[in-house]
């Protein structure tokens, strides 16, 4: 551990309990009964709040092995900072400890895509990388984490990106997981939502990127993690990844009961 925290927890006791004994069990509620993990290039995970996505989340995490070193990437909804902020040295916090940021993987990272940009402003808010962690710290309480902020990027930006990770992933030679963090659909009905984020998953199974942010923006697909699922996307098949599959999909509406405004929640392996 690097001694700084670079990060304090900003969502805790909103999005997730904020007492480590509670996040603790509901985690591992989450996460269901123990099952045989598989390796993965990367994989798709909501980050709304525990109770609306957390069932999403658990049953991606609950499928695949946690290595030493994960890469974060997700929407900036805040805006501030550079298009691509990240975090390359400290750690960050939660209600669970500590957990380091792996500073050689990301100082080779920033040699590999220089538009990268530190900065503590676009994550201070940020939830969605922080909704993972406890997720990771509860699977692999030694893991690292490597945390990405993506702006709304062109899809060349996006891929030049995704081929920079799968360039360090293989510098590094080791096993890393790339988190692709988003929700789908927003506050659309549960019918429209399903119809929109089922034409966004068939990219994604097909591991077209390309395709992907095609879609998106043709039909006006509100999700939010687009660049970063496009990124993971080619970073994996540049790796070796064969198979994108999807895990579970549900929406907002099977808590809230309100199935007129939805936000869609999808959860996949890539292997």
């Amino acid at each position: 551990m690097t001694g700084k925290v670079l990060r304090a927890p900003a969502v805790a006791g909103r999005f997730y309990p904020d007492d480590p004994g509670t996040l603790s069990e509901t985690v591992k509620e989450y996460l269901g009964t123990e099952q045989e993990r598989q390796r993965a290039f990367g994989v798709v995970s909501p980050h709304a709040g525990y109770k609306y996505s957390g069932n999403v989340a658990g049953a991606v995490y609950a499928r695949v092995e946690i290595p030493e070193t994960v890469v974060l990437m997700g929407p900036n909804h805040s805006g501030m900072g550079p298009f691509v902020a990240m975090n390359s040295e400290g750690s960050w916090s939660t209600p669970l400890g500590e957990v380091a940021i792996d500073e050689s993987f990301a100082q080779k990272f920033k040699e590999a895509f220089p538009w990268a940009e530190d900065s503590t402003q676009a994550h201070q808010k940020e939830h969605s990388l922080e909704t993972q962690v406890p997720f990771l710290q509860m699977i692999r309480p030694d893991v690292k984490i490597v945390p990405i902020v993506l702006k709304r990027l062109q899809i060349d930006a996006a891929i030049t990106l995704g081929q920079a990770l799968a360039e360090t992933i293989e510098k590094v030679g080791g096993n890393v997981l790339i988190v692709a963090s988003t929700d789908m659909t927003h506050f659309e009905s549960q019918e429209e939502a399903a119809r929109k984020d089922r034409m966004a998953i068939e990219k994604m199974e097909d591991m077209n990127p390309e395709g992907l942010d095609e879609t998106v923006r043709g039909y006006g697909i509100s999700m939010c993690g687009a660049n970063s699922t496009s990124a993971m996307l080619h970073a994996a098949q540049e790796l070796g990844a064969e198979e994108c599959k999807l895990i579970k999909y549900s929406n907002s509406g099977n808590t809230t009961g309100d199935f007129d405004h939805v936000v869609g929640y999808a959860g996949l392996v890539v292997t």
